[in-house]
């Protein structure tokens, strides 16, 4: 793995990906952000050596790099998942390519189902701490002793720092948001009443397919790690209607002019 990171960062390193301090992973629906971005590379994920390709129909699959708010960004526009067949390692290896860049920070944005029923569709969630339901470990390989501490705490894996950023920047621009456990499953399918009804028992309150392998990852490199939920639909176990995909879409495209204004004021204070 050592190599195949040397490999591309190489590679972004010599197309103008210069020391970037903030890497942002953009999740499902979540692609406004962009708009925001001075743009000085962007790289189809397929022109990048060792780097999975996205197959999910609303994820773009591009690495770009530029200027938000002050500071040099890497932004996904796009992510993995295990659901697609990719292995948790390979799920991860963006991060560990960005850490290889320079960034010292993780943000991350993903599309969830609100399981504590206080909480609406449209609302958002920053993330306070996570349950991880995908089976495995990011960190479960031959040789990741090499890339950092084999047995990585996790008592904090999002910084309260930043945490605390983001509840002070919310409430300045009146923008509502929760604070709850997140619960990371395989998918692709969504949960069964029964799931839902299990995953409130045990503490989470939104659930997604996504996040927890790469802020293991990230944790384990030493970055300051913080992520925001929206949350796109309501987990009612006793009112359970049929998925809408596009509508999950939809609401996350409408909830996130908020999370916007949040990533960008909290990257003006990093």
């Amino acid at each position: 793995m050592i190599k195949y990171i040397e490999e591309s960062a190489d590679y972004l390193q010599s197309k103008g990906f210069e020391n970037p301090e903030i890497g942002i992973i953009l999740g499902t629906g979540l692609g406004q952000l962009v708009d925001e971005l001075d743009i000085i590379k962007s790289i189809s994920y397929n022109h990048i050596p060792n780097f999975p390709s996205a197959t999910v129909e609303f994820h773009k699959g591009k690495l770009l790099y530029g200027n938000l708010g002050g500071k040099r960004v890497v932004v996904m526009q796009g992510r993995f998942h295990v659901y697609e067949g990719y292995s948790l390692q390979e799920v991860t290896f963006p991060v560990r390519i960005m850490e290889k860049l320079g960034i010292h920070t993780l943000l991350v944005s993903n599309a969830a189902g609100a399981v504590n029923l206080k909480f609406k569709k449209g609302d958002l969630m920053l993330i306070d701490d996570h349950i991880n339901l995908q089976g495995s470990s990011p960190l479960a390989f031959k040789g990741v002793s090499e890339l950092g501490e084999r047995f990585t705490d996790m008592s904090a894996p999002y910084n309260p720092e930043l945490n605390t950023k983001f509840e002070t920047i919310a409430q300045e621009n009146d923008i509502p948001l929760h604070k709850g456990v997140y619960a990371s499953v395989v998918g692709p399918q969504l949960e069964t009443r029964a799931e839902y009804r299990m995953l409130k028992i045990i503490g989470a309150d939104a659930v997604g397919m996504s996040t927890v392998p790469e802020i293991i990852v990230a944790n384990h490199l030493g970055l300051k790690t913080a992520a925001v939920s929206v949350l796109t639909d309501e987990c009612d176990p006793d009112h359970l209607a049929p998925i809408n995909i596009e509508e999950i879409i939809a609401m996350a495209t409408k909830a996130e002019p908020h999370m916007i204004t949040l990533f960008k004021e909290l990257i003006k204070t990093l």
